[in-house]
């Protein structure tokens, strides 16, 4: 896998504030050829850098659903496995590796608060989670 250059990160910056912006407006925003920005696309998807194209919804919309973070403390060396593990559970948005206390940290949202039970259960009883501990997030103050 190749380092990303300047204009990987323009376009990935530009894919995240709207991944629908159409490819020749992309491209004049860039100030390179469409042919130039397809290409990139088509690499960074191959590459694995951009795993997909998402919805974002606002969340007053979707009122009964639940948004949290889960903190997660892995057993000895078994992180390799809880990750493929959590990877699995569809209502994980997001999965990041950290240091300190907590080794894992998970971006959760589910459609509700029984959903949200069920998938803390499931994590509880991955093999190799020693702990656990999870905030619910009440509002965004920056979107």
């Amino acid at each position: 896998m190749r380092a990303l250059d300047d204009l990987d990160r323009r376009l990935l910056s530009a894919l995240r504030a709207d991944s629908r912006e159409p490819v020749a407006a992309l491209a004049r925003r860039l100030g390179v050829s469409r042919a130039t920005v397809t290409s990139r696309i088509d690499r960074l998807l191959d590459e694995g850098t951009v795993l997909g194209f998402s919805v974002r919804v606002r969340e007053e919309r979707d009122p009964d659903s639940v948004t949290a973070v889960c903190l997660v403390e892995v057993e000895g060396r078994s992180t390799d496995e809880v990750i493929a593990q959590l990877r699995g559970l569809p209502d994980i948005r997001a999965l990041h590796s950290t240091n300190g206390k907590w080794d894992l940290v998970a971006e959760i949202r589910t459609e509700s608060l029984a959903t949200f039970d069920r998938l803390l259960r499931d994590i509880r009883t991955i093999d190799g989670v020693a702990n656990s501990e999870t905030s619910l997030l009440l509002s965004s103050v920056i979107d």
